[in-house]
């Protein structure tokens, strides 16, 4: 019987792979067949993400602020296997809840250097193998905070908006290859991350979720997992809303 979205002999890249829901699809893409590189500031995580996965996973160690880091990690990525045929970006920094005038313009372009500049970075790395390849497949953690916007989080809301844009931007570049790229925005999902966030806003974020719970990593891992499989062909481009019915559009 065949295996539906499987990626048998495929590599896939994680960055912020160490934790949440980047170890999340770590671990679905293994399941699937795939074997991942585990990309990761944090040299300790990264390794100990390698130990819990086991065979199939490997680590590297990146910040995704810098482009030649970003460079070389996919050059060896390519010299170490041979092919990058997913790369998913997850590494990013949600940063301190603050009204905008409370908000130092240096918090401001460090969550933009990360969280949209460093995804671009990613991509554009990705893109050399996988055009040499005419196959490929990038997915980009946005945020429902890209579309409807969250108070006192300014630099966070601003820069997954660029991550949604930017997305379409890039697909539309290579859509007439065999590469996809989309982004994927999800509400408030449990992971560390919300330990930067005030229960204020977290209450917040969750009283606009029809569903009236948080995500699991699980399950954006689920909807990561499709779009970086070969039958998600026919769609590049989107923003794909996994939100407890807080975005339907």
């Amino acid at each position: 019987m065949t295996q539906h979205f499987s990626l048998e002999g495929q590599h896939a890249v994680v960055t912020g792979g160490a934790r949440g829901i980047g170890l999340a699809t770590c671990r679905r893409f293994l399941a699937a067949g795939a074997t991942v590189t585990i990309a990761d500031v944090n040299a300790e995580a990264a390794e100990a993400a390698v130990a819990e996965l086991g065979p199939g996973a490997r680590a590297a160690v990146v910040d995704v602020t810098d482009a030649d880091g970003v460079d070389a990690m996919v050059a060896g990525v390519m010299e170490a296997v041979g092919r990058l045929d997913a790369m998913v970006c997850c590494a990013a920094i949600v940063g301190r809840n603050a009204f905008a005038w409370e908000t130092s313009p240096e918090e401001w372009r460090h969550a933009l250097d990360i969280n949209l500049t460093g995804v671009w970075l990613c991509n554009r790395a990705a893109l050399g193998p996988m055009r040499a390849a005419d196959y490929g497949r990038i997915v980009n953690i946005a945020s429902i905070s890209g579309k409807e916007g969250n108070p006192k989080m300014g630099p966070y809301s601003a820069s997954k908006a660029g991550v949604i844009g930017m997305t379409k931007s890039l697909a539309k570049e290579v859509a007439d290859t065999g590469i996809r790229i989309h982004s994927v925005a999800p509400a408030v999902i449990q992971t560390p991350q919300l330990e930067q966030v005030t229960q204020e806003t977290l209450d917040y974020m969750v009283s606009k979720i029809p569903v009236g719970r948080t995500g699991t990593v699980d399950e954006v891992a689920a909807l990561v997992h499709y779009l970086c499989s070969p039958e998600c062909s026919f769609s590049t481009g989107s923003c794909h809303d996994i939100s407890g019915g807080r975005a339907t559009y």
